[in-house]
């Protein structure tokens, strides 16, 4: 057996016993797993859009810019549109028609509109 064989096996050795252990010091505790607690995800949730809307209407409410029950209220409305929405692809195995898609497109700028009335008497005191 050459030297070269024994090294190379001697490093995958010390490979396979040392990457348990690596595995075990790189996994994230659990006081450091993300920002939102109780939560799937970074950002919530549902759908990637829907998730970071609940969480940046949870930081309004925790600014005191938004009551909780009009952030409850926004919340929903985001939900039920995104089931219509994944109910309309389903419906239509993943394919959504152009007119279908532009009256949910719609819809949800009308809830960001709605949301942004909703903060706009407090950023004018400020």
């Amino acid at each position: 057996m050459s030297l070269k064989s024994i090294l190379r096996g001697t490093a995958v050795a010390t490979l396979l016993l040392a990457v348990p252990v690596l595995a075990q010091t790189a996994a994230p505790s659990d006081s450091n797993a993300g920002q939102c607690e109780g939560r799937r995800g970074k950002h919530g949730g549902g759908g990637h859009k829907f998730g970071r809307m609940d969480h940046r209407l949870d930081k309004q409410v925790a600014e005191g810019r938004l009551t909780q029950a009009q952030a409850d209220g926004f919340k929903a409305e985001a939900k039920q549109l995104h089931e219509e929405m994944k109910a309309a692809r389903a419906s239509n195995n993943g394919q959504v028609d152009e007119t279908t898609r532009s009256q949910f497109k719609e819809r949800r700028k009308a809830l960001k509109e709605k949301i942004k009335a909703a903060l706009a008497p407090t950023q004018q005191g400020a």
